[in-house]
């Protein structure tokens, strides 16, 4: 609709409503992410467009800044919506011109002093949110670190006494077993790394932006590699020892529905992360 509008009359632009907003401003105000990109990328005139401020003297950053009750971000958990915070006011930020980063507005306030007051509740959230998944899925990877630990020492068939070579050693399945151990043991310590450092994190506002989120997300992509490799492990093992692995294949059950649980989760972070422009509930649902 803005950009037909815009079609028919270019200077409509420049129309403002009782605030003295125009169309730039009331985007970034009700985060309309679709409209910013539109009028961006239409190149306006930044003199007279995007220096534009109401009458409190907010310039669009200002508004970019401030964290208002309703939020369109269709995305879970506070620690991703502080993400993409981080990035719509980053978006905005870098469209617009420098000499505006240390504008003040009328209660003498830069953006950045409104961005950091109006989102440290959130920043708390999603620190609390951080810890309590990080702790969640540490003792997965504790769990799981332990089981591969125990299954690459435990050599199925036991050792041929002439040359002190396993049994199985030749058979495909042993060397599938003895790789995914092995894969399953380096991944799971390497996740348990990576949440272990989400929790002795300090959790500024500026490590919502990629820090955290990443080290997140390597969490979950090694924890569910060391899932996985455990899982062939146990199948591989199961061909030379099925009673002696029996319980431990058991324990891999409820650890396959932690998976299953997190999976949502992780496709929500992997499109956090990757995505430049933060999108909103009702265009996702459109």
């Amino acid at each position: 609709m803005v950009e037909k509008i815009l079609e028919v009359n270019p200077v409509a632009i420049n129309d403002k409503n009782e605030e003295k907003k125009n169309v730039i401003l009331l985007a970034v105000e009700n985060r309309q992410p679709e409209v910013y990109e539109l009028l961006v990328k239409r190149k306006f005139q930044k003199e007279s467009v995007f220096r534009a401020v109401d009458n409190k003297g907010n310039s669009a950053l200002h508004l970019a800044a401030m964290l208002s009750n309703y939020q369109p971000w269709h995305i879970p958990g506070a620690a991703l919506e502080m993400q993409w915070e981080m990035k719509w006011y980053k978006y905005v930020k870098n469209s617009m011109p420098p000499d505006l980063f240390s504008h003040h507005n009328e209660s003498e306030f830069t953006p950045k002093e409104i961005f950091t007051e109006a989102h440290s509740d959130l920043v708390k959230r999603g620190g609390k949110w951080l810890n309590s998944t990080s702790t969640s899925c540490s003792l997965v990877s504790t769990l799981i670190a332990t089981i591969a630990f125990a299954t690459s020492a435990t050599v199925p068939g036991s050792f041929n006494e002439k040359n002190g070579e396993p049994n199985f050693a030749h058979q495909s399945a042993f060397n599938l077993f003895a790789v995914s151990s092995l894969i399953a043991l380096c991944f799971s310590v390497t996740s348990l790394v990576l949440f272990l450092a989400i929790l002795t994190s300090r959790h500024q506002e500026d490590d919502f932006h990629e820090d955290l989120p990443r080290k997140l997300l390597f969490g979950l992509t090694a924890l569910f590699i060391s899932i996985a490799a455990m899982l062939v492990s146990f199948c591989a093992g199961h061909f030379f020892v099925l009673k002696d692995e029996l319980k431990r294949a058991v324990i891999c059950l409820p650890i396959s529905f932690f998976a299953k649980v997190q999976f949502p989760l992780y496709f929500d972070i992997l499109r956090a992360s990757f995505r430049k422009v933060p999108q909103r509930k009702d265009f996702m649902v459109k």
